[in-house]
């Protein structure tokens, strides 16, 4: 039997089993569903027992302020002991799900429709996750093996959703355990279910709260408006003053580490089929596009550096008037980073930014919302996105074309801590409402992930990947 038969004849029983999987309300940043994120894990660790990995195990995490959430590791050796290690990551605990009068149905029954699956988890995480393990028996039925073609390794995170708290600390702790040639991601999306994409990178974050103190009350305007420094009007010209008239970021320093798109990246970019009209309309209906300079829209949210102002506050924001000078002005900022901007970085930048525009006689912090998110890339002519690539291109039909993420997520720990280089390989498309009510995920395109994961083993068991002794 061979890969595609074998996925079409199991598909129901599949799709039965992603169902299970989906009822369970694992949501890593609501305390009251923690034991959902447990009893996902066990749903996983069970599953993978069951299709045959000999070794499956949970992983708790924490640290002294308390307890994690369990992450799911399991490893099935291949037969050749001098074959590659690969390591998949995804993950089984799922975004909240309010507000939950927008969903068209109860957000963990999952349900059928129009051949789409519909249920939180569908696309973001579990869907993606699950294809794995109807690939890896689509693999083994179509070879006649007892093993797969290369060592595959698991690691399945329960804290993705709420920021990876643990995660570095994890791979510390399990690296030897972890130990692979190459890391497999199935989180991203693919460009569109006719036009099948690699994803090649994902943008970095930091973000802060700025603070302006002026005065220790709030002053009437009459008596001191002209007289003292106002922090609002400082507020608004420092946030002004985050961008050129370029649309380039004004930090100092901000670009010196930035890798630029290569002129081969920039023309595989441009194949894509983007309709400026349609994008606008899924960006909230936009009126317009903006940006840096230069670069196509494409450009800027996958590959350039960014500042945005999330949001700003102070003085009266109530009904009716009151004249004042306010006391104190907030600002929420965060930044998207591109290789090989470190967070700390452009966190120490914006101190020096905000320090330099602030006004005598008002007083500024800047507040660090955490240490921020490293952007990842997969080089496009690494062997193991060139065995993506004729993976996907024999499941889908198509040369697939490549693409980057605006998104941020743990992948520059899972590379730097593990040694080894990147490979996204998902089936999830931007219209599976990831995050919001009504998530879902086209059933088509898990099959043919599964089938595209397939083909991966033995293409990647083909390549030279090694990168010491496993």
């Amino acid at each position: 039997m061979d890969v595609r038969s074998y996925i079409e004849e199991n598909s129901a029983a599949f799709f039965s089993e992603l169902k299970q999987w989906l009822r369970i309300p694992s949501i890593s940043a609501d305390p009251s569903r923690h034991a959902g994120v447990r009893a996902s894990a066990q749903w996983l660790a069970t599953h993978l027992r069951g299709i045959g990995f000999p070794q499956v195990e949970i992983w708790a995490t924490g640290d002294d302020a308390g307890p994690g959430l369990p992450s799911v590791y399991a490893c099935w050796p291949a037969a050749d002991p001098a074959a590659p290690t690969v390591c998949v990551y995804g993950h089984h605990d799922v975004q909240p799900v309010e507000p939950l009068g927008e969903w068209d149905s109860p957000p963990f029954e999952p349900v059928e429709r129009d051949g789409m699956l519909l249920g939180r988890g569908a696309s973001d995480d579990k869907g993606q996750v699950l294809l794995h393990s109807l690939g890896l028996r689509a693999c083994l039925a179509a070879s006649g093996a007892a093993a797969p073609p290369v060592t595959l390794k698991l690691l399945i995170e329960g804290e993705e959703e709420s920021g990876s708290p643990h995660f570095a600390a994890l791979l510390r702790d399990r690296a030897a355990a972890l130990a692979c040639d190459v890391i497999v991601v199935s989180d991203t999306t693919m460009w569109a279910a006719d036009v099948p994409s690699l994803c090649t990178g994902m943008r970095g974050l930091a973000a802060a709260e700025i603070i302006l103190r002026g005065p220790q009350s709030d002053l009437h305007s009459g008596s001191f408006g002209g007289g003292v420094p106002n922090p609002l009007h400082a507020m608004a010209g420092l946030l002004a003053g985050l961008h050129d008239a370029g649309g380039r970021v004004t930090l100092p320093g901000f670009y010196d580490k930035v890798v630029s798109l290569t002129p081969r990246e920039r023309e595989l970019f441009g194949r894509l089929p983007f309709e400026e009209k349609a994008w606008l309309a899924n960006a909230g209906h936009s009126l317009s596009t903006y940006g840096e300079d230069g670069y196509s829209t494409l450009e800027r949210v996958w590959a350039r550096p960014t500042a945005e102002v999330n949001g700003m506050w102070g003085g009266h924001t109530g009904p009716g008037q009151k004249t004042i000078v306010p006391r104190e002005a907030h600002a929420k900022v965060s930044f998207r980073l591109v290789a090989d901007q470190e967070p700390a970085d452009v966190l120490g930048a914006l101190q020096e930014y905000v320090a330099a525009q602030t006004p005598p006689g008002l007083e500024a912090v800047v507040l660090p919302e955490g240490p921020g998110v490293r952007p990842t890339t997969a080089p496009i002519d690494s062997p193991a996105v060139l065995a993506a690539q004729r993976a996907v291109a024999r499941a889908f039909g198509a040369e697939p074309l490549f693409t980057r993420e605006g998104g941020s997520g743990p992948e520059a720990d899972l590379t730097e801590i593990l040694g080894a280089p990147l490979v996204f390989v998902a089936a999830g498309l931007n219209s599976d409402r990831i995050h919001a009510p009504n998530e879902k995920v086209d059933m088509a395109m898990l099959l043919k992930g599964a089938e595209a994961v397939a083909y991966l083993w033995d293409e990647l068991a083909e390549v030279s990947l090694s990168t010491g002794p496993r």
